[in-house]
């Protein structure tokens, strides 16, 4: 068999793996987007304009764990420490993100690189179409996959296309790749940004250092899910130092998102799919920052149910202030 047509059967095995996996592992469905609410407080255009405003991407389900997407904004209290703060931005809609995937694409991962193009395919086809793609990937460096561009979720043929003319190589600089996709991130203009990381969480190539990325990422709107690409057999070769999913556990942790262990081809699309649902059907309130102090606030958002059943929150844990004003 030649090397082109070697690719050719790796893609088509796993879109077909792509294709079972949706049919017989169906993602919990939620009510209809036609019983979501308005945003009765601030449009997306004052939203913008007020860059100090803290951004909480708001993930409520009930106890089944099923998505909660029909709650008004009422509902919703959020404390800045104890204290009850006033919502300055309140959206349940299916409105167009800014998303990153950030792609590991060293040596170790030469194994699963088809996986992870028909991975990547699926979160384009299960996005909003109008949602801004962005791709990274990397090993001794950071590389921007799309090559500047930015693509919509229809694009997904596209995105795939691009993700699969990079062949798995070198190091991992995933600190630096984390970095680089942060800074883009923040310089867009939508309301809600994430960043899905397809990793095994090991770095043995970065400039960055792990706390310069926590810092960053706490000091970002950006909700970040990580996705740990773990080859049993590969981990106990390369040790503790290559691999390191309690890395993307704590970027999970500290912006609101959830770390996933996939175990094979399945698993993980049907968890590439379930993260772009759950984006699809979550929330997004804007709080002004209380203070100046540079510090870090712990926030905590309940949520009141109408029939008084027991729903569950995941949002940010908090938010660094800005540091006190200077005047010349």
């Amino acid at each position: 068999m030649t090397r082109a047509a070697g690719i050719v059967v790796t893609i088509a095995a796993a879109f077909l793996l792509l294709v079972a996996a949706s049919a017989q592992q169906p993602v919990p469905q939620s009510a209809p987007d036609q019983s979501r609410p308005e945003s009765p407080t601030t449009g997306a255009a004052t939203f913008q304009a007020s860059s100090s405003l803290v951004v909480l991407p708001i993930t409520v389900t009930d106890k089944q764990g099923r998505l909660v997407s029909d709650l008004a904004q009422g509902q919703f209290t959020v404390f800045d420490g104890n204290r009850p703060t006033e919502l300055r931005y309140f959206s349940g809609e299916d409105a167009p993100v800014t998303v990153a995937l950030v792609v590991d694409n060293s040596a170790s991962m030469r194994k699963r690189h088809g996986e992870v193009v028909a991975a990547a395919a699926i979160v384009a086809r299960a996005s909003n179409p109008d949602d801004e793609l962005l791709a990274f990937v990397f090993n001794d460096s950071v590389e921007d996959a799309l090559g500047g561009r930015t693509l919509t979720a229809a694009d997904e043929s596209a995105l795939a296309a691009a993700l699969e003319a990079v062949k798995p190589d070198g190091r991992t600089a995933l600190y630096d790749a984390l970095m680089t996709a942060l800074e883009r991130l923040d310089a867009v203009t939508t309301t809600r940004r994430v960043l899905i990381l397809l990793s095994d969480g090991g770095d043995n190539a970065s400039t960055a250092t792990l706390d310069a990325v926590l810092d960053r990422a706490r000091r970002s709107s950006v909700t970040i899910y990580t996705i740990g690409l773990v080859d049993p057999d590969m981990q106990a070769v390369v040790g503790e130092k290559d691999v390191d999913t309690g890395v993307l556990q704590k970027l999970a942790d500290l912006s609101g998102g959830v770390r996933y262990l996939p175990s094979s081809a399945g698993p993980l699309l049907q968890t590439c799919q379930q993260i772009a649902h759950e984006i699809r059907h979550s929330y997004t309130i804007g709080i002004e920052p209380r203070g100046d102090d540079g510090a870090f606030h712990r926030l905590r958002v309940d949520v009141t149910s109408v029939e008084g059943k027991k729903l569950s929150v995941r949002t940010r844990p908090g938010y660094v202030a800005p540091g006190p004003r200077t005047t010349r």
